[in-house]
């Protein structure tokens, strides 16, 4: 099953704005990501500079809806902002 993740920040300004310890949480999203990249579940993640507000999104691939859940509750970066994901259908190159 695939899914799209947005991560909401705290504020419309988050990523001009971040405090040292809200950009050392952001460092650490992008180790733990990196590692579900690298196994395939993430297929793609990053920040997305929308001028009325950025934003994160990442593409996952996962046996269930339970095992997203548990995705984002280890992501550090879910203490300071929200997530959101939606069910995808996704093609992808065979």
């Amino acid at each position: 099953m695939f899914y799209a993740l947005y991560l909401r920040p705290s504020r419309p300004d988050f990523m001009q704005t971040m405090s040292d310890e809200e950009r050392g949480i952001m460092q650490q999203h992008v180790a733990y990501w990196q590692k579900f990249l690298n196994e395939g579940v993430m297929h793609v993640f990053g920040p997305v500079m929308d001028p009325n507000g950025g934003y994160g999104l990442g593409i996952v691939e996962v046996e269930n809806e339970q095992y997203l859940v548990a995705l984002i509750d280890g992501d550090p970066a879910s203490k300071i902002n929200k997530y959101e994901y939606y069910p995808m259908r996704a093609v992808v190159k065979k």
